[in-house]
């Protein structure tokens, strides 16, 4: 009983106080982080297996990766292209356009959202792609094959690149790689049409075609 008073008059001062708060923010902040690691970078859906097959769009393959962060190495193809980490969304992109249209980027790297570039003009080339760019609710409506780009979240700091697999006047379809262990390869956007310009819902920034000179390799 006698300690009482003076672990309360301890615990009362506002320099104490302090640093209890700092120390359990400090705490969360190494759980929180522990817990992010766990989740993107470790298979959580025991039924499925990293580099499993889930699916394939023109005959181009989509592996399944497990968290989203996880990493199997580097695909290169066998003349030294670098396609991507290995089972990352931007690994399928780059390997579609090279498998299905021979086509190699300028810059063979960069995360997601470096595939859409501010400063490239609408439907003009993007460089680093050699891709013509569109933006999104501008004046040219997604097609099948285009390239669509999504920029970061507060949970994904790199963005994320499809395949857009479908198009309806209503409707973007796309087919992704990584979109995490329980999500599927394929996933709808609603599009909305006025004043004739096209907008995908989603966040999209915007997508990246072919020039008229690329045409689908045959197999």
């Amino acid at each position: 009983m006698g300690q009482r008073p003076y672990r309360e008059a301890l615990t009362s001062s506002p320099m104490i106080r302090l640093r209890i708060l700092l120390l359990s923010l400090a705490g969360a902040v190494v759980l929180a982080a522990a817990g992010y690691r766990t989740v993107t970078y470790t298979n959580l859906n025991p039924g499925r297996e990293v580099g499993a097959v889930v699916d394939e769009f023109n005959g181009v393959k989509v592996y399944y990766n497990g968290g989203v962060n996880n990493s199997e190495g580097r695909n290169v193809s066998r003349d030294g292209y670098n396609l991507g980490i290995k089972y990352q969304c931007v690994e399928f992109v780059k390997r579609y356009y090279f498998e299905r249209f021979n086509h190699r980027m300028p810059d063979a790297f960069g995360n997601a959202k470096d595939f859409f570039d501010a400063n490239t003009a609408q439907g003009a080339l993007n460089p680093k792609r050699a891709l013509v760019q569109y933006r999104n609710a501008e004046s040219e409506k997604p097609q099948v094959d285009d390239l669509i780009v999504f920029p970061p979240t507060l949970f994904n700091p790199y963005g994320h690149v499809a395949i857009v697999a479908g198009v309806t006047e209503g409707e973007v379809e796309i087919v992704q790689q990584n979109p995490g262990p329980f999500s599927g390869s394929r996933a709808r956007f609603a599009m909305e049409a006025a004043d004739g310009r096209w907008k995908v819902s989603g966040g999209a920034l915007g997508w990246l075609r072919p020039a008229l000179s690329l045409t689908p390799i045959s197999r």
